[in-house]
């Protein structure tokens, strides 16, 4: 199999997210705007399971091997028993839910959404116990690692939580980026998370608050071209931190996906160009493969849809590039 192949048999819409198996590195889902979670084996290059939902889909994670959750514009939250591709509804939110991780440390699933809340699923409960948590904004991504999560707002606003105590947020920011965030991912190693906005620039943030720690964080413009004299700037959909590395993958509406080592604030590898936008990229558990999602993401309004590529999921299998630079 070549170091790089398209995924056969992809959604129909437009990528919403592409995610690995915690546990198994070939296991990967796609949530997709045709209304469907795909689950695919890339090794195998091959489509094993496909569950339908009454709308778009916007988010989907994996529990554990055998197990998946997703969550879109129907507000409902289902539980996708990947063996059996049976579906069992959890309960719902009062708007579409934007986003959602699974917490393996504290076996629950957690859920964001556009209501304006966050809601805390315990599937192992007989009738699934949910505890939900009012914030000021719309949620637009969140992501977590070990028990700190990073829940990313309208308004650019930000809170932190340690989800053993989610009476208030440990903090509360405001995105450094000007614009709109677009993208969310958190650092491997737990030191920090990573945001994307829709204006071309990164920014890079650190959880531990002392004035050394923050000293540290900056930002960056990226996935910019100058085309005859004239700067443009596209957003940056999608970041992924490398599990073993931990450098990482930014994507963009511009069709580039980007390798960086924030430590020394380098750029490693730019892979060439892709067709249309970048939704969703992720590693999977081993850092050997980074999926792309590839499909239009509406900058461009119904117009652009008419003249858009179809859809498709790349694997690239991954090198050297994403090692980081050893400081001189």
């Amino acid at each position: 199999m070549s170091d790089h192949f398209e995924l056969s048999s992809p959604p129909f819409d437009s990528v919403s997210q592409v995610c690995f198996s915690p546990t198994n590195p070939d296991h990967l889902l796609v949530s997709a705007w045709d209304t469907t979670v795909r689950l695919y084996d890339v090794a195998a290059n091959e489509q094993k399971a496909k569950f339908d939902h009454r709308a778009a889909v916007l988010a989907c994670c994996f529990s554990d091997a055998t197990h998946a959750y997703s969550g879109g514009l129907d507000t409902g939250v289902r539980e996708l028993d990947l063996a059996s591709e049976k579906v069992t509804h959890l309960g719902q939110h009062e708007n579409a839910v934007s986003t959602m991780n699974y917490s393996r440390e504290q076996n629950v699933l957690i859920t964001g959404s556009w209501d304006q809340s966050l809601r805390f699923w315990d599937p192992r409960a007989q009738t699934a116990g949910v505890s939900t948590y009012s914030i000021p904004e719309r949620v637009y991504n969140m992501d977590l690692v070990n028990n700190t999560l990073v829940v990313a707002m309208a308004s650019r606003l930000f809170h932190i939580y340690d989800i053993r105590k989610m009476s208030e947020p440990a903090q509360v920011r405001e995105s450094s980026l000007k614009f709109m965030t677009r993208s969310l991912v958190c650092m491997a190693d737990g030191q920090g998370y990573a945001v994307g906005s829709v204006e071309g620039r990164i920014g890079v943030e650190y959880f531990d608050p002392s004035p050394e720690a923050q000293d540290k964080k900056y930002a960056f413009k990226c996935h910019r071209q100058t085309i005859d004299d004239v700067d443009h700037v596209w957003p940056v959909n999608a970041l992924a931190f490398h599990p073993v590395y931990n450098t990482f993958a930014s994507a963009g509406s511009d069709g580039t996906v980007s390798i960086w080592d924030h430590k020394v604030k380098k750029r490693l590898r730019q892979y060439p160009k892709y067709s249309a936008p970048i939704p969703s990229v992720a590693f999977n558990c081993d850092g050997t493969r980074l999926a792309v999602g590839v499909s239009y993401t509406w900058d461009d309004g119904e117009e652009g849809a008419k003249t858009a590529e179809r859809p498709a999921v790349w694997i690239r299998k991954t090198g050297e590039e994403v090692k980081p630079r050893q400081a001189s």
